[in-house]
C-alpha cells in the first residue's frame, strides 16, 4: 500500500503506537495519534512524540470528519479488535493493521518470529544475541520492548530480525511471514482477551500463516497443543523436547542438549554449563537452538552464545540476598504456568509475592505446585481473595495480605530466615496497580535492596 499523503489512524499511545506514528510520519503519510481513555494528559503523549512532530492527537471520542478520512487504521497490541471503535472503522470498510504487519510491509531481510504463552522474551533475547553473533546487521523487536516499526525502515535486504510476537500482535497480522517462526508452548492464558481458550491457540497459530514448506516452524514436542500443529502447518517442523529422544530436532539426553538433522548429532553443551536457572529454560535454550539452526548459524557459534548467556530481567532474576535470604524478581511470571515454572526452580524453602490484575483464570494448576516448595505466600491485588480461596481449596493456609508491594516485601523479610529465597511471581498481570510487569519489577528491587542487613 502506498500510503504517502494518506491519513492513518493509530490506536493506542503506548511504545507501540508511538513508534507507528514515528514510521508513517517518515513515509510521508498523515498520522493521527488516538487514544480511547480521555484521562491521559495530552501534553504527556505529545511529548513522546519526536520533537517537531505535527501528527494531531486525539482523546475520547473520534470525530466522524476525521473518521471519514481515514485511509488505514493501525492497531497497538493492547487495544481489542472487537472494540466498537474498531469494528465501526472496519464496518466502513478501512483497513485494520497491527503494529507488527506496518512493520512488515516496510521492512527488509529475514525475520525469526516467536510465540508462545511464556518463555518468549528469554528465548527472544537469546536468540537475538547468537544472531548478533553470526550476523552483521540484526534487530531484536516487538513485544519485548522496542516497536517493531522503530526499526523497520532501518533494514536492508542483509537484515535479521528476531521478533517477540504476542497473541495480541497476532490478531492483526495478514501478509506477515517469518522464514522462521516458533511456538514455545500454549496455555491458558488472556482469555479476558480471547474470550475462549479456542480464540487464543487460534492466535497463537497465526504466527505460521503464511509460511510454506521451504520456511521452518519450531514446535514444542511436549505440549500436545504445538505437536499437534506441527501435523497442520505447511512449514518445516523442527520439534524441541526435554521429555523424549528426537529422530531430528533439539531434544535432552540426561543433561545434554543434542541437534540432531535426522543425519547427525551434535553436541551443544551440558546443563551444569548454562547460567540460566530452572527446567523451563531448558526448553528456552533448545527453541533457541532449533530457531538458529534453521537460521543457519553454525553450532559452535550456537554453543558459545548459549553458555555465556544470563537470565533477562524479571524473569527468575537474582536480586540480592538480604539476612540470609536470596530475593528473585520473576515479575514476568504473569501467569499461572509462568510462575509454576518460577515455583519449580527454587531449591530453597520459598516465600511467594502472588495476586494481581484479574483475566479471568483459575490458579488451581499453580496452587497445586507449593506443597515441599513454598512455605508462605503473601498475596496483593484484585485476585488476592480468589488465590486464597483457591489455596484454602488444597489444604494451604500459610498467607497474608498486603496493601502494597511494599508492604509484602517487608513481610515476606519477616516471613523468611536464613537459608529461604523470596520470590516475586505473581501468576497474573501488573495493570490496575502497576503500568506493566517491568514497573513491578523494579519496584520489588528497589524495595528489596532497600530492607535492612
Amino acid at each position: 500500500m502506498d500510503i504517502a499523503g494518506k491519513h492513518v489512524l493509530v490506536i493506542g499511545s503506548g511504545i507501540s503506537g508511538i513508534g507507528a506514528v514515528e514510521m508513517l510520519e517518515k513515509l510521508g503519510a498523515c498520522p493521527i495519534l488516538y487514544d480511547s481513555n480521555e484521562k491521559l494528559d495530552a501534553e504527556a503523549v505529545r511529548a513522546k512524540l519526536r520533537p517537531g512532530s505535527e501528527t494531531p492527537v486525539i482523546f475520547g471520542k473520534i470525530p466522524e470528519e476525521v473518521q471519514a478520512s481515514l485511509s488505514l487504521v493501525v492497531l497497538s497490541p493492547g487495544v481489542p479488535v472487537d472494540l466498537p471503535v474498531v469494528e465501526a472503522v472496519e464496518a466502513a470498510g478501512i483497513p485494520v493493521w497491527g503494529e507488527v504487519e506496518l512493520a512488515y510491509q516496510f521492512g527488509k531481510g529475514r525475520i525469526a518470529a516467536i510465540t508462545g504463552t511464556n518463555g518468549k522474551t528469554t528465548t527472544t533475547t537469546l536468540v537475538g544475541e547468537i544472531m548478533k553473533a553470526a550476523f552483521p546487521e540484526v534487530y531484536v523487536v516487538g513485544n519485548i520492548g522496542k516497536a517493531y516499526t522503530a526499526a523497520a525502515l532501518e533494514m536492508s535486504e542483509q537484515a535479521v530480525t528476531v521478533a517477540e510476537i504476542s497473541s495480541f500482535q497476532l490478531e492483526t497480522v495478514e501478509e506477515f511471514h517469518p522464514q522462521v517462526s516458533a511456538i514455545l508452548n500454549i496455555t491458558p492464558d488472556h482469555l479476558n482477551r480471547h474470550h475462549t481458550m479456542e480464540n487464543y491457540v487460534e492466535a497463537k497459530e497465526r504466527i505460521a500463516q503464511n509460511q510454506r514448506k521451504c520456511d521452518t516452524c519450531v514446535l514444542n514436542y511436549d505440549d500436545a497443543r504445538t505437536r499437534d500443529f506441527g501435523t497442520r502447518t505447511r512449514a518445516s517442523v523442527i520439534y524441541f523436547s526435554r521429555c523424549h529422544i528426537l529422530e531430528k530436532g533439539v531434544y535432552l539426553d540426561g543433561d545434554v542438549f543434542i541437534y540432531s538433522d535426522g543425519n547427525s548429532r551434535t553436541e551443544i553443551c551440558r546443563i551444569g554449563e548454562l547460567k540460566l536457572l530452572g527446567a523451563h529454560n531448558y526448553e528456552n535454550v533448545m527453541a533457541a537452538i532449533g530457531i538458529a539452526a534453521a537460521m543457519g548459524v553454525s553450532m559452535q557459534v550456537i554453543r558459545e552464545t548459549v553458555i555465556r548467556f544470563t537470565a533477562v530481567e524479571h524473569r527468575i532474576e537474582y536480586v540480592a540476598e538480604k539476612n540470609g535470604v536470596l530475593y528473585y524478581n520473576d515479575s514476568k511470571g504473569t501467569n499461572t504456568d509462568a510462575s509454576i515454572k518460577a515455583v519449580e526452580a527454587m531449591t530453597r524453602p520459598t516465600v511467594v509475592i502472588g495476586g494481581g490484575y484479574d483475566k479471568h483464570v483459575e490458579f488451581d494448576d499453580w496452587i497445586r505446585v507449593f506443597p515441599g516448595r513454598v512455605k508462605w505466600m503473601v498475596l496483593i491485588g484484585a485476585t488476592a481473595q480468589q488465590i486464597a480461596r483457591t489455596a484454602e481449596k488444597y489444604g494451604f493456609t500459610s498467607f497474608s495480605f498486603a496493601e502494597t508491594l511494599e508492604e509484602a516485601v517487608e513481610e515476606c523479610a519477616r516471613r523468611s530466615k536464613p537459608g529461604d529465597a523470596v520470590l516475586l511471581s505473581p501468576a497474573c498481570a501488573s495493570w490496575g496497580m502497576f503500568d506493566n510487569y517491568e514497573q513491578r519489577g523494579r519496584m520489588f528491587k528497589e524495595y528489596v535492596n532497600q530492607l535492612p542487613e
